[in-house]
């Protein structure tokens, strides 16, 4: 997969598609159930925990390919992957730096686990603070963009030139965007990680995470994975490797409907805020633009405060108030009550993160009939409520 990725399959949709070689002929790789591997010599044979059975190794390739990436390591959870990630990067004595705004479970990590770990912590809100609060013991920056739920955008040139000026390790989610729509990498981050679990998964039907990067950190990623354990079994990596091959197809499609919708919304008299870096009111979308090949299905609204929230949910009819995101079918939720429930609610406040906001994942469904049952919905609670 590494090799074609660097000579003939340039296109992403070729490397979501391509398929390895396997001794079976199979143009699938065979779900291998094994957790033990005979050897007679002192090499280290595949072994679950040590994520390198073959289907582990088979998806991690495919993962590392679609990411522009050296190589790619899969786990049983996109919190897996994060904590997993972090941990290895970090010691007694060392401070983070951590992008504000980012999403619940990886801040409530964050928050409450570095300091058990002896790693001092700071907040910042762009490249100007993540500069201002540097320290000489400052080893990693850890970000994401689009932020989680908010859709924040950071500049990824301008972070790597500080991260290279300060001596920095740089890790960002790249879960919102997914590979298809922006590869950070290629802009010099250092690691991405992934809830797998969304887009890659994109059918809500595995939970799984990935650290992607070059061998040389992955490396020390590998080494504290064994210890932590977390691999993904090898049913999930068939799933997983069975999604990616339609995540081109199905990104380009969440990318468009998205774009309908958001721009539905804007215009909808009912709706106070919205958020999506497709639109030309986004205060970054100009940014977006020069790092992003597509905006991404995911966005963010508020509805006028008159407006029953609850009431407007029920009344959905196919779009479905669920937590989690990325799947081909749309979904709703309340981030105070769900991703970032876990918060402070000073820290969801300092975020954006109002009690009324609302994140939605767009799927694959008519864009039109999207819109149709947003507007039923948003129309219907608004009568239930005068």
């Amino acid at each position: 997969m590494t090799q074609l990725r660097n000579s003939v399959l340039l296109d992403q949709a070729s490397r979501c598609v391509a398929h390895e070689h396997d001794p079976s002929q199979g143009l699938v790789q065979p779900i291998y159930t094994s957790t033990s591997y005979h050897y007679l010599d002192e090499a280290a044979q595949p072994y679950p925990r040590y994520f390198n059975t073959p289907n582990q190794e088979s998806v991690s390739r495919k993962i590392a390919a679609i990411e522009n990436a050296e190589a790619a390591i899969v786990f049983n959870s996109g919190m897996a992957a994060i904590s997993t990630c972090v941990l290895s990067l970090v010691r007694p004595g060392d401070h983070l730096l951590m992008l504000r705004g980012l999403y619940g479970g990886t801040h409530s990590f964050l928050v409450s686990e570095l300091t058990k770990w002896g790693v001092d912590f700071d907040f910042a809100a762009n490249i100007e603070e993540f500069a201002t609060k540097c320290r000489p013991n400052t080893v990693l920056a850890y970000i994401e963009s689009p932020t989680n739920p908010c859709l924040d955008i950071l500049d990824l040139r301008a972070m790597v030139q500080f991260a290279r000026d300060a001596g920095v390790l740089t890790v960002i989610d790249n879960t919102f965007a997914s590979p298809i729509n922006q590869n950070p990498i290629d802009f010099g981050i250092d690691l991405v990680v992934h809830s797998g679990t969304k887009y890659l998964g994109g059918h809500s039907d595995l939970t799984s995470g990935a650290v992607v990067g070059s061998r040389n950190l992955l490396d020390r990623v590998a080494e504290q994975a064994r210890k932590f354990g977390g691999a993904l079994n090898p049913q999930d990596c068939h799933l997983l490797e069975r999604s990616l091959k339609t995540l081109d197809v199905r990104v380009t499609r969440q990318n468009e409907n998205a774009m309908a919708v958001a721009t539905f919304l804007q215009s909808h008299h009912a709706v106070t805020r919205i958020l999506y870096p497709g639109l030309s009111s986004h205060p970054e979308h100009a940014l977006a633009k020069t790092q992003m090949r597509g905006f991404g299905g995911m966005m963010a609204f508020e509805l006028h405060p008159n407006q029953p929230i609850r009431e407007f949910l029920t009344r959905l009819k196919l779009i479905t108030p669920a937590m989690s995101l990325g799947g081909v079918e749309s979904i709703i939720s309340i981030p105070a009550l769900t991703s970032h429930k876990y918060v402070s609610e000073d820290d969801r406040r300092q975020s954006g993160v109002t009690p009324n906001l609302l994140r939605l994942s767009i799927g694959i469904e008519s864009p039109r009939d999207l819109i149709a049952d947003l507007d039923q919905a948003i129309e219907k609670s608004s009568q239930d409520a005068s």
